[in-house]
């Protein structure tokens, strides 16, 4: 599951990492709470150029009526995404990174209280979240949506939640994009166990109204 993450690399940095293309219209950084539906910066492969351009996070199969029908798929189980039939012609055509700072994930104590976790890159280098995309249009409005792919936690994100992104390394990228040919299937796994690391941070971040750099700062009770 990754329901929640942060994105605090300069529009211009992000184009030069991944080698793309950037749209005049990319969502404002540093975003330290970016929530579902909203525009989202991702990377995807088109006539031989890499594109850094904004989607809406909320993946919309071309049958849904309007953005608001049916559940909200932020998500795409790496088990299932070649056999779900909202998922499975993206997963095979239209393949996307989407880059992120890190992501938050919630534990519970014992009074039920939901305690946020950031997670990170060990290293401090940016994530690269494997994703899907899918264009919608219905009655004169037009998207241009994606999801993440998400996995089984590995063993030290086992700690905090059962599931993860699919975080690819710089060398993963063509293979996924589809720029290295076909075969992408196997890159749909947990990331190695020293690849990230967690903390605590402040319950503020809870709430989806909230920003600020203090959200993923650690935080002690």
């Amino acid at each position: 599951m990754c329901g929640r993450f942060a994105v605090t690399l300069p529009t211009d940095a992000m184009a030069q990492l991944f080698d793309a293309l950037p749209a005049n219209d990319l969502p404002e950084v540093p975003d330290y709470n970016v929530c579902p539906t909203t525009r989202i910066a991702t990377v995807r492969a088109e006539e031989g150029q890499r594109r850094l351009a904004p989607m809406r996070w909320g993946f919309l199969p071309q049958w849904s009526k309007s953005p608001t029908d049916g559940p909200l798929l932020i998500n795409a189980r790496a088990e299932t995404i070649a056999d779900k039939p909202a998922f499975r012609a993206a997963c095979r055509a239209r393949r996307c990174l989407i880059p992120a700072t890190g992501f938050y994930e919630w534990t519970k104590d014992g009074d039920g209280n939901r305690l946020p976790w950031y997670i990170r890159r060990a290293d401090g280098d940016t994530l690269a979240f494997a994703g899907i995309w899918q264009d919608w249009a219905r009655d004169g409005e037009a998207l241009r949506t994606c999801a993440i792919v998400t996995t089984a936690a590995n063993t030290k994100m086992q700690a905090i939640h059962h599931r993860m992104p699919v975080v690819l390394e710089p060398a993963d990228w063509p293979l996924w994009l589809g720029e290295a040919g076909k075969g992408a299937a196997p890159l749909m796994q947990p990331a190695d166990d020293a690849v990230l690391e967690f903390y605590r941070v402040d319950p503020k971040v809870n709430s989806n109204r909230a920003g600020g750099p203090e959200l993923i700062e650690p935080f002690d009770d």
